[in-house]
């Protein structure tokens, strides 16, 4: 199984993604700074491994805070939550990561430093393990979905790489594959950051899954063609009224795949889902800097001086996704109940 992230004694191990596929190198993050650096780099990226990171980072923070006077601790560690919250504003699961770990030292109470240390890393832990159990789960409810002989179309990366271990999206593509049906992927090359190019088709070709590599502006002629059967991507934050947030491009797709009558899945843990926002419109996008767009692999391919408008997420409204896949089962319209029920399961 693809590691992209793991703590060790050194510090937390991350897998630089932004060198795949051409290398496959680790980097070990040995101070908090350095783990809120990697997630903002996007060496680390995808909403479910952000939040993994962040909670690490955090408990490699704490580890670090030379301090034993409570009120100190405290006060250092809320910075290094700060820190973490100022990353990537998007994807909601690295707040709710960050608010486990305000949790924990808040049930410490008065037991030792050493002690809420300690269980910070536990919690940690405890959030990547229950991450790739509950993609896991992701994957077999989304797996009935799916009939051998399908042909899957996927935007950006939501797989191993982009969670704890087997990917959101791409955990329903490999339980799909794993019970034997013999499926075909069509992978996006998602630009700017080419996520689809560089993570997801290497992902699908280290587990011999038959993959196919488009470029975005293909998509539309494929669906026209009777090449995709379904689209399945995953999420960064979904709102209560069952808008989702996902990498530029997927809002398009939505589009393209309703006029077609062509299902559009999202794949997300409920961690993704903000119960205290509503509409998409109101989801904080990240927008990021002109040389994703003006350059490719260092090199200019536009005139200097161009103006330069880049998000990097946008809101595929509800009334156009016909499920969404969670590892509490799948939830269809309307969202707004269903989602409430969700809550309160």
């Amino acid at each position: 199984m693809i590691e992209p992230i793991r703590w060790s004694k050194e510090g937390v191990r991350i897998l630089d993604q932004t060198l795949l596929p051409s290398r496959v190198e680790y980097v070990i993050c040995r101070d908090y700074h350095e783990v809120a650096d990697a997630i903002r780099t996007m060496k680390i990226r995808g909403a479910p491994a952000i939040g993994i990171a962040a909670a690490m980072g955090v408990a490699l923070g704490a580890k670090g805070i030379d301090e034993e006077d409570r009120d100190r601790f405290f006060h250092e560690f809320g910075r290094v939550c700060q820190e973490f919250l100022s990353t990537r504003p998007t994807a909601v699961n690295l707040a709710w990561a960050i608010n486990r770990m305000k949790a924990v030292i808040c049930k410490e109470g008065e037991f030792s430093l050493e002690c809420a240390r300690e269980s910070l890393l536990c919690e940690a832990l405890r959030i990547l393990d229950e991450d790739i159990r509950t993609n896991m789960l992701i994957g077999k409810h989304g797996e009935a979905l799916i009939s051998s002989g399908q042909r899957i179309l996927t935007h950006c990366n939501a797989g191993a790489l982009a969670t704890g271990g087997y990917g959101t999206a791409l955990g329903i593509i490999r339980a799909v594959w794993d019970a034997g049906k013999r499926i075909s992927v069509l992978a996006d090359e998602t630009r700017p950051a080419l996520q689809g190019a560089r993570l997801t088709a290497w992902e699908l070709i280290q587990d011999d899954i038959p993959v196919t590599l488009i470029t975005d502006n293909m998509a539309g002629e494929c669906m026209r063609r009777g090449m995709v059967d379904a689209v399945i991507v995953g999420a960064d934050r979904i709102t209560t009224r069952g808008d989702a947030a996902n990498k530029i491009g997927t809002y398009t797709l939505s589009v393209m795949a309703r006029t077609h009558n062509i299902p559009f899945y999202v794949a997300a843990p409920v961690s993704t889902i903000d119960f205290d926002l509503e509409l998409g419109d109101d989801i904080p996008i990240e927008e990021r800097g002109s040389e994703e767009i003006t350059h490719i692999n260092g090199k200019r391919i536009a005139p200097e001086g161009i103006g330069v408008f880049n998000p990097a997420f946008d809101v595929t409204p509800a009334r156009l996704i016909s499920a969404i896949i969670t590892e509490k089962g799948i939830i269809t319209p309307p969202y707004e109940d269903s989602i409430y029920k969700l809550k309160h399961s």
